[in-house]
């Protein structure tokens, strides 16, 4: 077997059914910043083919801004918010005509999904947006996703369509996700030089974040960086991942025949799948503060599997309410878990430290007195 051809490359054609691609905006536009329809057209087509093949195909499209910069007949990409909204308004119809008239050549229908953090962050929302992209995939449609940018300020801000592609995946339980870039995956770096690529990687440490490529273009508000992360999360709730150049030829169904491109960012052994809810608290929440413990506590969740005590808890961080998601971190500030708490932040400072008889005393007789629940906790 050769250096990239990893067991889970030559199983793709067995093991993979459904599939994220995320394409950035580099690989949609041309040097002037334009939607490219020669590129959008190469695109289109592997998205058709692969869905004719019977795959599940769920398509992060970057671009929308993009588009409508170049509607409006802009120079350049603007930095202000409500200029920037605008253009996302514009460009997503801009973009998703262009989509459709070339999905069409090849008799598929798509269907637009537009979603934001808000959307998977609350549970019934969450469920929606499962339930009607699934729907859309039993008829033979083929989603098209995108932030809202319109209303999500913090999503144009920092560029979370990479982040965003690694939600759908985790929401939606693909076996693949495949990130489109114009870096034909990740290069080790000498004397600030990039030279070898990367085929294979097995864990995302600090180091490879330290390696990641730029941060991003004028075009573009993602870089490597944004991709490691986004990644880091996808393999964290089972989904392994692909950088590849989406300016190669065919690269997609190249990349589900076994072909050594790009970077192979494979989940390790001893990751499992999550079950529904936990992914849910792992993935799609913004934690609203911080309780730190002791090395007691620490252990007892870590090596035990146990649920947070009052008495574990040496401090708190943040403005929260009962049901919140926090992080948990030890006295160094390292984050070990993530949960909802079953307290609000006042009533913890209130029994930090304190042993579970002492409880009822100080706030009243409750139903639980454990302030996150091993069920309500994920590791990570």
């Amino acid at each position: 077997m050769q250096p990239g051809q990893h067991k889970l490359r030559t199983g793709f054609p067995e093991q993979v059914k459904r599939l994220v691609i995320k394409v950035g905006s580099r690989v949609l536009v041309d040097k002037q910043g334009r939607p490219d329809p020669a590129q959008i057209q190469k695109l289109t087509g592997q998205i058709a083919s692969l869905r004719n093949q019977n795959y599940e195909v769920i398509l992060v499209s970057s671009g929308a801004i993009a588009a409508g910069v170049q509607s409006l007949g802009w120079p350049r990409r603007p930095v202000n918010l409500p200029d920037l909204q605008m253009a996302a308004a514009i460009g997503q119809g801009v973009l998703l005509n262009l989509y459709s008239e070339q999905l069409a050549r090849y008799d598929c229908r798509l269907g637009q999904v537009l979603l934001t953090h808000g959307d998977l962050n609350d549970r019934i929302r969450h469920l929606n947006a499962r339930n009607t992209i699934m729907s859309m995939l039993r008829n033979g449609i083929i989603p098209v996703c995108n932030e809202n940018d319109v209303v999500a300020v913090d999503e144009i801000r920092f560029g979370d369509n990479d982040l965003l592609a690694a939600m759908v995946a985790a929401l939606i339980d693909a076996d693949l996700l495949v990130l489109l870039t114009t870096s034909n995956g990740l290069f080790r770096a000498e004397n600030g030089r990039f030279t070898e690529r990367i085929p294979l990687l097995e864990d995302i440490t600090d180091e490879t974040l330290a390696m990641a490529q730029g941060k991003g273009s004028g075009w573009s508000s993602g870089g490597m960086g944004s991709k490691l992360q986004s990644a880091d999360r996808a393999i964290r709730s089972g989904t392994p991942v692909v950088i590849a150049d989406g300016y190669q030829e065919n690269v997609v169904a190249r990349l589900l025949s076994g072909e050594d491109l790009g970077t192979l960012i494979t989940v390790s052994s001893e990751e499992q799948k999550l079950k529904a809810r936990k992914k849910w608290i792992a993935f799609f929440h913004r934690p609203q503060g911080s309780l730190f413990v002791d090395e007691g506590a620490a252990n007892a969740i870590t090596e035990k599997g146990h649920s947070l005590l009052p008495v574990g808890v040496s401090k708190v961080e943040g403005r929260f309410r009962a049901g919140s998601l926090v992080n948990i971190r030890k006295s160094d500030g390292k984050v070990i878990a993530r949960g909802l708490t079953a307290f609000d932040r006042d009533e913890i400072e209130r029994i930090k430290g304190k042993k579970t008889v002492e409880i009822p005393r100080i706030l009243g007789e409750r139903h639980h007195i454990e302030i996150i629940h091993r069920d309500n906790m994920v590791l990570v």
